[in-house]
């Protein structure tokens, strides 16, 4: 089935996480994405943590439904044909440091004059602007920068981060939804091309909630507050009697009266002055030892089974195992079985968000190092002469 995408052409300049990512779902979703890679090794991220032979597993996701050209940029011949790809293309996303396309040809000035309808996705640590563009800018360094680092962790400990490249995943997020905004007007007829310029800093600034307002008001600085969800009680993360943990959110109203009966505690769910949020976040250190008192002194099932039947949201905390095992992940079509190049069969991801009549799809598994140069430079309209040498400097 086509996707909502199709027709749509996306040349990724791009490594690692936060391009990449951008353009994988663009692809998911039916638009042709051409990721341009160097020719000494390509994506790094092929590389990248645990390697199925030499390539990591992470690339057959992160790559999936791409096409993969080689071209050094570096040299006349693969900055013209990057060039031309996007005079061809509707969206260009790139991830280098702010200016290093510009050394090589490839700024905005330069493509948006090839293509005016262009829309140009430009990936970094701080911005195409201010006063801190020109410094190395890492996911990481977003997060820190963006209040999350500062926020995430128990208040004893040091400032803790997520097991995932949170800021650079996020970023990616935005330049998604900046692209098929500036996309919207171009198709819609309403003008012309232009860039949608993502921060790292910025893209996790922008879930930071009421952290500034709530600075400026009343000097408050929101800390660390470990499982707990600041402000909204009760919240948290509870012991089992089995050694695992479950999130309990009875943070409603209603919820938390159900909440508070489910435990046996219903002088609690009819007390007036925890009739609302307000009331209880006074009282949100006693809230959270009646809960843990209760979920102590039972396995993590049970729990489960007696917030299940009070209709309140409550999960285990899962791992890896917990997710491939679960039915419903695999109701939802979250985990697709398919196969390496070499046959090995694998569990990938499955495509998010879940379309109704236009879902995404994987057509294929990461490409190999140049796998579409010569088709996609001969779509061109490249003499097979040009693409000899401009391969052959490739190899």
């Amino acid at each position: 089935m086509p996707g909502p995408l199709q027709g749509i052409r996306v040349v990724e300049f791009g490594t690692l996480i936060a391009a990449p990512f951008a353009a994988r779902l663009f692809a998911e979703f039916g638009a042709e994405v051409i990721k341009v890679e160097s020719p000494e090794g390509g994506d790094p991220l092929r590389k990248w943590r645990k390697l199925h032979g030499d390539t990591s597993l992470w690339w057959s996701l992160q790559a999936r439904n791409k096409k993969s050209v080689v071209l050094d940029l570096k040299s006349a011949d693969g900055a013209d044909a990057a060039r031309q790809l996007a005079a061809s293309a509707d969206v260009v996303i790139e991830n280098f440091r702010p200016g290093g396309l510009e050394k090589l040809g490839l700024g905005w000035d330069a493509l948006s004059a090839l293509n005016p309808n262009l829309i140009m996705v430009r990936i970094s640590g701080y911005g195409q602007t201010g006063p801190y563009r020109d410094r190395p800018g890492f996911g990481a360094i977003g997060e820190a920068m963006g209040g999350i680092r500062y926020t995430t962790g128990d208040p004893s400990t040091p400032p803790a981060r997520v097991g995932v490249s949170l800021g650079d995943s996020l970023a990616s997020l935005h330049g998604v939804m900046g692209a098929l905004m500036a996309l919207l007007r171009v198709k819609t007829g309403q003008g012309g091309g232009q860039v949608v310029d993502v921060s790292l800093v910025e893209s996790v600034f922008n879930l930071m909630e009421s952290l500034v307002p709530e600075y400026a008001m009343f000097g408050e600085v929101r800390e660390r507050t470990g499982g707990a969800l600041p402000g909204i009680s009760p919240s948290n993360t509870y012991p089992t009697a089995d050694g695992a943990f479950v999130v309990i959110a009875g943070n409603s109203d209603p919820i938390f009266k159900r909440l508070m009966r489910a435990i046996g505690r219903d002088d609690l769910a009819e007390d007036p002055s925890l009739a609302t949020n307000p009331g209880r976040v006074v009282r949100n250190a006693e809230l959270d030892a009646a809960i843990t008192h209760w979920t102590s002194g039972r396995n993590i099932d049970a729990v489960l089974e007696a917030l299940d039947l009070a209709d309140v949201p409550a999960g285990r905390i899962y791992s890896a195992a917990d997710i491939v095992a679960d039915p419903h992940y695999q109701a939802r079509g979250m985990l697709l079985n398919t196969t390496l190049p070499d046959g090995q069969p694998i569990t990938l991801p499955g495509i998010v968000p879940t379309l109704s009549e236009t879902p995404g799809e994987m057509r294929w598994t990461g490409p190999a190092l140049g796998e579409h140069t010569a088709q996609v430079l001969a779509e061109l309209g490249l003499a097979a002469d040009a693409i000899a040498r401009i391969t052959a400097k490739e190899k």
